[in-house]
């Protein structure tokens, strides 16, 4: 690494002011950061020590999504390779299944070994397409503006990721992320100034510009001609019934063992990440509870009213939970520092928010059975109304207790 550290330094001259390629700082300065913490410190009074800089708060949260991944990239081959059984196909076509023949992978549900890499080779083009078009946008910006590039760019790369389909085409991809980026954060200022999330933007972008190959029962499996419904289409469709006559048990569900985004199934790998999270005080736990709290309390409440017509009334909170992107969005999504509220007492109503409109569009709208993503997007634009409530509330009691002291 002392190498490493001497001809970084000796590079340095050639981009600083003055220097042939000034133009290019922020990539060296990129580079530079991604090995080695800034040196830059405060001069002036007052002080602020601490060895958490955003560099390292980002990969303490890419860290927290790697159950998620694992999890997420065996089930993605373990669906396939099921389907691929039922449907009596020996290999995938293509550049997938070339390399998976030369690495000697088989397609047997049953191996962890065939499922991880199956989900492999589509979640890495999704994922390096992902990084590759977002961080030159991320890049041109900091250039014009003569900014630094900022790492908050990784968690959004991940995050955007695993929450899509593994079919999903790589162009639209691309235009996804590039809708994120730059509508979603870069033409508010950037990181810290964006009033939603990113990755969350361009996977709405996505969900309805191209709906057709971001919802249905073709999209969740990577099998050419399988068609299958996830079990929130399922439970829209026919309740509680239909998901259970399909086989799928609440323990599957929590696993991660059944359709869905490459990396939002798995509630016990959310769950894991979360306790990473909570225990670096990177993510706030009072809008994961609060997220939780208002999902069940929400859907108690609905089975309680019930329906003869709407089926979706009667599912109970643990199937809530586990189903669809809840808990990812919970635990990733909702608890990003700068699109979320700031004031604990406004966490608390952020959260609740966030879970009561998640049931609420997965239950009144049957045509969407999904609805975390709109939830959370939903709550960010209320964040800033929240917490000024907050703060004037507390500035009110405040005034009450000074003027009553006074008197």
């Amino acid at each position: 690494m002392a190498r490493l550290r001497n001809w970084l330094d000796r590079l340095e001259p050639l981009f600083t002011k003055g220097g042939r390629y000034e133009h290019l700082h922020v990539v060296y300065e990129m580079i530079d950061t991604i090995f080695y913490s800034p040196p830059d410190v405060t001069r002036t009074a007052p002080h602020i020590r601490d060895g958490l800089d955003l560099k390292r708060v980002m990969i303490y949260v890419v860290l927290a999504t790697f159950p998620a991944i694992g999890v997420g990239l065996w089930n993605t081959g373990y669906q396939a390779n099921v389907a691929m059984l039922a449907m009596d196909v020996s290999a995938i076509p293509g550049w997938r299944g070339d390399l998976l023949g030369w690495l000697g992978i088989g397609y047997d549900p049953a191996s962890i070994i065939d499922c991880f890499w199956h989900g492999f080779v589509y979640f890495l083009p999704i994922y390096l397409v992902t990084l590759v078009v977002g961080g030159l946008w991320e890049v041109l910006f900091a250039g014009v503006r003569n900014h630094e590039v900022n790492e908050g760019f990784f968690v959004t790369s991940m995050l955007f990721t695993l929450s899509l389909p593994a079919t999903i085409p790589l162009w639209q991809v691309a235009l996804g992320i590039s809708f994120g980026v730059v509508v979603g954060k870069e033409v508010f200022g950037g990181t810290g100034k964006n009033f939603m999330n990113p990755a969350l933007v361009g996977r709405a972008f996505l969900f309805f510009a191209y709906p057709a190959d971001m919802s249905g029962d073709a999209i969740w499996t990577a099998v050419d001609g399988f068609s299958g419904a996830t079990p929130l289409a399922l439970g829209a469709a026919g309740g509680m019934p239909a998901i259970l006559g399909a086989d799928i048990t609440w323990l599957d569900a929590f696993l991660g063992k059944l359709q869905g985004s490459l990396g939002a199934t798995s509630a016990l790998a959310c769950l894991m990440g979360a306790a990473f999270l909570i225990y670096t005080r990177i993510a706030s736990w009072r809008i994961i509870t609060g997220v939780i709290a208002g999902m069940v309390v929400t859907s108690l409440l609905l089975n309680w009213i019930g329906s003869d017509t709407n089926p979706m009334f009667a599912m109970p909170p643990q199937w809530h939970f586990v189903l669809g992107g809840f808990a990812f969005g919970a635990i990733f999504m909702a608890t990003d520092p700068v699109s979320a509220a700031m004031t604990n007492p406004g966490r608390w109503v952020f959260g609740v928010l966030i879970g009561v409109m998640t049931v609420l569009i997965r239950v009144v709208n049957p045509a969407y059975p999904e609805g975390i993503m709109l939830a959370i997007l939903f709550a960010n634009l209320f964040a800033p109304l929240i917490d000024y409530c907050v703060i004037q509330l507390n500035i009110r009691r405040r005034t009450r207790r000074f003027t009553g002291s006074v008197q």
